[in-house]
């Protein structure tokens, strides 16, 4: 289960949450979104459990709980929404025309 974690302290380490999950399973990876100019944490990042119960059972133990001093946001992640929009956005005509 893929779980997203928002509203982190920008100084919560990786370490950190993985602490917080391990208490209610396995977790088999953690990632904080970083900034790729300033290389800060952009205060989100993503949790994969193994067991959707045990994801479960986290996601309604530390949603709204405190985490180095800020109230974290935790609920199951959904899925990035693709670009439907048309090749073209942007501007400009690509169409061939013959002059």
């Amino acid at each position: 289960m893929n779980i997203f974690v928002a509203k982190l302290d920008y100084d919560t380490q990786e370490a950190d949450v993985r602490d917080a999950f391990e208490a209610f399973g396995e977790v088999t990876s953690v990632k904080i979104i970083m900034d790729k100019f300033t290389g800060r944490s952009k205060g989100y990042g993503f949790v994969e459990m193994a067991n959707d119960d045990e994801g479960n059972e986290a996601i309604n133990a530390l949603n709204d709980s405190e985490m180095d001093g800020r109230t974290i946001v935790v609920k199951k992640s959904q899925p990035k929404e693709s670009n439907r929009g048309g090749y073209n956005r942007g501007g400009g005509n690509y169409r061939n025309n013959d002059y």
